[in-house]
């Protein structure tokens, strides 16, 4: 979803908590990869990886100039001959530790996924959690529930926030940005040729 849709998306969706939550939930994404240093962790079930929201958070992160955007994707069936970017397995959630976040994205509940989750806050990770709710949404330090039923499914809110996640994203110069400023940025963003496909 390019720049134009998510606008007229968050057009339609005026009025409604999604505009706010998705930019809350993405700023607080965006603080805690670029202020703690670490890596950016996104994982999802075995049944459900959040592959789009990986390549999406890849060309944000390209965009907007915030490397830390750029995830490691842990695949729970991740083979040693699949290319490197895509190889890496649950263990590495195991081995991760403070400065890092973690990202869980699950449409249900998975016990293995709460395990690992689990496991991580408790050796330090940030966790933020987007989807089902539940004994995850519990875990994390910030959550975005996507409930059954709800206005948008979870791969529309996934686009919302990988989008606000690359907006004004690094810190802002005293003073607010002028207009101008914000215009020639967001007019770089739209012109700029796309990074490296997955």
């Amino acid at each position: 979803m390019d720049a134009v849709r998510v606008a007229l998306l968050r057009e339609v969706l005026a009025g409604t908590e999604w505009p706010a939550a998705t930019r809350r939930f993405a700023g607080v994404l965006r603080g805690s990869v670029v202020s703690r240093g670490g890596g950016l962790l996104l994982v999802g079930t075995p049944r459900y990886e959040p592959w789009h929201l990986a390549a999406h958070l890849v060309d944000e992160a390209a965009w907007s100039g915030t490397p830390e955007l750029a995830p490691t994707l842990v695949r729970h069936a991740a083979r040693p001959s699949d290319p490197a970017h895509l190889s890496v397995g649950p263990g590495r959630i195991g081995a991760a530790g403070r400065g890092e976040t973690l990202l869980a994205v699950a449409p249900d509940e998975d016990a293995a996924l709460l395990e690992r989750v689990h496991e991580a806050r408790r050796a330090g990770v940030t966790v933020l959690a987007l989807g089902s709710g539940g004994e995850l949404e519990a875990m994390a330090h910030e959550s975005l529930p996507v409930r059954e039923g709800a206005e948008l499914d979870l791969d529309t809110v996934q686009h919302l926030v990988s989008a606000a996640a690359g907006e004004n994203a690094g810190p802002l110069p005293r003073g607010r940005r002028r207009f101008r400023d914000r215009l020639s940025r967001w007019a770089d963003a739209l012109t700029a040729p796309p990074p490296a496909g997955w």
